[in-house]
């Protein structure tokens, strides 16, 4: 994605040379105008495609986004290594509306791994919107669309990205339309209705679907950063299945604030969520990968419905997040998974850990588990650069020795290349997923549950097949582990440990365990890891608390609007609480 990196370059300086003056300059850089950006002789539109590869960029690149740390490290499936981090503020809610953490405050301060915040975006996507019609770009798609008005679509989902990155966090903002604004404008604007919002972005996706490409890309290699319809159908699914939850539908119709939900409980809200859904998998574009592994390092995997790509291959992942103590394989290992995510894994015949019939041995806890535990987390024993890995007390990966080290006994494993053997990390795509086929199908069966009084097949099928394709074995009833006839209630917790343990730091559980209304529950405890101890090669495992969050609710299900914002704006009304 070298290319990519390059043209986001040029994106960028052309709007520093848009918005850019100085007094000083002999020929002013406001004398180049719009028409310099989107120019009506460009026929290739080589100005307005760099504008519009800078507003992709906005997207947010979620590897160790938030100040160095996984979102995830804020939720009861991981905490930092690190001390004094914006993720520890974010679990133990001490954070206000005069400091929203570094990294999740995408309102109003630069993010640190992206080039600016969602009104950023918003605006500039306004801008391309508006002006790209004066562009005589060659081409169109097969169904007729000509080119500008395709690159005009996809300034429309990420604008509908955007202000959703901003709903899920701080409930209705401001709709602004196609309006740019500037100095002279009122911009004193009172924040829209989440259910304003909602239906907003809903509907720019419902509009722009037909004219965005389609998947399969016929030039994967060139145009996989790109919105498509199926991108455009997973971002109204993913926004349908959000405002039909607890959080913002709420079943007891207890909320009456209609900035942060709807205020009135409506079931048919799980119904459209499930229709939402099902309309990406009718797309028969998208299929499960077989090894689940290869979906995090195959850019181009038949599972992926849009990333936000990196600038090319590495090992920032490893480096960042790997296990310590491999001098030829150098990393801090920032990322420790906890003992609940990991005691969330199911045995490989599908079973939890707490089912007596399961198989599962506390002295040798990793034996014959799920396989994808392997896969997202390492721990003791686990292969590693040629190495059974010591996560035991004084251990080559947990020396302690005063460096940064796990503080649960877990390293994460996910997204990182296959470096179980080797005695260097080897470069990898470093992409961000954000839509993938296997989420669709959790999404798809947990509306569904929801819609109907009993789980039917259809439910069922998604997480079976989401099972059999990690490994889990199919059993003789072929249920994988799954129990038989279970009513509503017992399959909403399935298909929750379920999406759990197959989208661990995804930026899944963070906003699950707040849309399901469950944090008050997992994130008021303290949160366990384990302290192993070797004695001539028998390991003793003592479960030991690594931190205690806190979550205080109703106010946190939300952030508040930041200080300044409400004070320069009358009619900008605060998040209750804050």
């Amino acid at each position: 994605m070298k290319n990519y990196k390059n043209k986001i370059l040029i994106g960028l300086a052309l709007v520093a040379l848009f918005t850019a003056c100085k007094k000083t300059e002999n020929f002013p850089v406001t004398k180049i105008g719009i028409n310099y950006v989107f120019d009506p002789r460009d026929s290739d539109g080589t100005n307005a495609h760099s504008y519009l590869l800078n507003i992709y960029s906005i997207v947010p690149y979620g590897h160790n986004r938030v100040n160095g740390d996984y979102l995830d490290a804020a939720s009861d499936d991981a905490v930092s290594s690190a001390t004094g981090t914006s993720v520890q503020q974010l679990a133990t809610g001490t954070y206000s509306s005069v400091d929203i953490p570094l990294g999740e405050n995408l309102w109003s301060t630069t993010n640190s791994t992206n080039t600016a915040n969602m009104w950023n975006g918003i605006r500039a996507a306004n801008e391309f919107i508006n002006n790209i019609p004066v562009v005589p770009v060659l081409g169109s798609l097969p169904n007729g669309v000509p080119n500008r008005y395709v690159w005009q679509s996809e300034a429309r989902f990420l604008r509908a990205y955007f202000y959703f990155e901003l709903v899920k966090r701080f409930g209705g903002v401001p709709l602004l339309g196609n309006k740019v604004f500037n100095i002279n404008d009122n911009l004193a604007l009172p924040r829209n209705t989440f259910s304003d919002c909602i239906a907003y972005i809903v509907n720019e996706c419902n509009a722009i679907k037909d004219s965005l490409i389609t998947a399969p890309l016929s030039n994967p290699g060139g145009d996989n950063y790109r919105a498509t319809e199926g991108a455009a159908l997973a971002l109204k699914a993913h926004v349908l299945l959000y405002a039909a939850s607890p959080l913002f539908n709420d079943p007891s119709g207890s909320n009456t604030n209609p900035l942060t939900g709807y205020t009135n409980y409506d079931a048919n809200r799980w119904v459209q969520a499930a229709a939402a859904a099902k309309d990406v998998m009718n797309l028969g574009v998208y299929s499960l990968d077989p090894v689940y592994k290869n979906i995090f390092l195959n850019q181009n995997d038949v599972e992926i419905i849009y990333i936000r790509p990196a600038s090319g291959l590495g090992t920032n992942i490893e480096s960042n997040n790997g296990p310590v103590g491999f001098p030829t394989a150098i990393a801090s290992g920032r990322t420790s998974p906890t003992q609940e995510l990991v005691d969330a894994f199911p045995m490989n015949n599908g079973k939890a850990i707490t089912d007596p019939t399961s198989g599962y041995d506390a002295t040798n806890p990793y034996s014959k588990r799920d396989p994808r535990l392997n896969a997202n987390i390492l721990h003791n024993g686990s292969l590693w650069l040629g190495t059974a890995l010591q996560t035991y007390e004084g251990g080559q990966s947990k020396p302690d020795n005063g460096q940064q080290e796990t503080v649960t006994g877990y390293y994460m494993n996910k997204f990182m290349g296959n470096d179980s053997t080797g005695t260097s990390f080897a470069n990898h795509d470093q992409d961000w997923i954000i839509f993938r086929y296997g989420e669709i199908m959790l999404d798809y069966a947990e509306a569904e549950n929801e819609s109907v009084s009993t789980p039917g097949t259809d439910v069922y099928a998604q997480l079976e097949a989401l099972r059999a394709r990690a490994g889990i074995s199919a059993g003789t009833d072929g249920l994988y582990g799954l129990t038989a006839n279970m009513t509503q209630a017992q399959m909403r917790t399935a298909i929750q440990n379920e999406r759990r343990i197959e989208m661990p730091f995804e930026e899944q559980r963070y906003f699950d365990i707040r849309r399901w209304k469950i944090a008050p529950t997992v994130m008021n405890q303290p949160l366990m890891g384990v302290s192993i101890t070797n004695s001539n090669g028998t390991f003793t495992y003592n479960y030991i608390p690594v931190l205690t969050p806190k979550f205080v609710a109703p106010k946190m299900y939300v952030y508040p609007i930041p200080f300044d914002e409400i004070q320069k704006n009358p009619n900008m009304k605060q998040n209750p609480g804050w």
